[in-house]
C-alpha cells in the first residue's frame, strides 16, 4: 500500500461491527487467505458481534495474515484490544471487541470447527475484493 492509498482510506475508528468485519475480509482477501467467512454471532454469544474466520496455507501465512490485518486497521484508526497466538503458527485470534478475527491453519480449522459450533449463526455475504 502506498502513501496515496493510505490517505484515501476512510477511518474505521467509529465503524460498526459489520463495517469492520467487511474491512477485515477485504484485507484477508487481498492477502490470499482461504475460505474467508463472516459469521454474525451477536445473538449466540456476548463476547462479540462478528467472527471473521479464515485459513492460511502455511505457518508463515497464518502469522502474516494476522499481522497485516493489525497493521492495515491500525492505519485506519483501529487497534486490537487483544492478540493471541503470535508465534504459534497454527492459529491466532485478533480481538477488536465487536469483531474477533480467527486465522487458522487447515488442521487447526478442522479441529476447532467454529463454523459447526456456531452453525446456526447468520453468514454475512461478501463478494471477494469488495473492500
Amino acid at each position: 500500500m502506498n502513501e496515496e492509498t493510505e490517505k484515501t482510506l476512510p477511518s474505521l475508528a467509529d465503524a460498526s461491527g459489520e463495517e469492520l468485519a467487511r474491512a477485515i475480509y477485504g484485507i484477508l482477501d487481498g492477502k490470499k487467505a482461504k475460505d474467508i467467512q463472516i459469521l454474525k454471532v451477536n445473538d449466540k454469544t456476548i463476547i462479540t458481534d462478528y467472527f471473521v474466520i479464515c485459513t492460511g496455507n502455511s505457518t508463515t501465512q497464518v502469522k502474516s495474515l494476522g499481522d497485516e490485518v493489525e497493521y492495515q486497521l491500525g492505519l485506519r484508526g483501529r487497534d486490537p484490544i487483544h492478540y493471541e497466538g503470535r508465534g504459534n503458527g497454527s492459529w491466532l485470534v485478533v480481538d477488536y471487541a465487536s469483531v474477533i478475527l480467527h486465522v487458522f491453519s487447515r488442521e487447526s480449522r478442522d479441529f476447532y470447527q467454529l463454523e459447526k459450533l456456531y452453525g446456526d449463526a447468520e453468514m454475512v455475504a461478501v463478494e471477494p475484493s469488495e473492500e
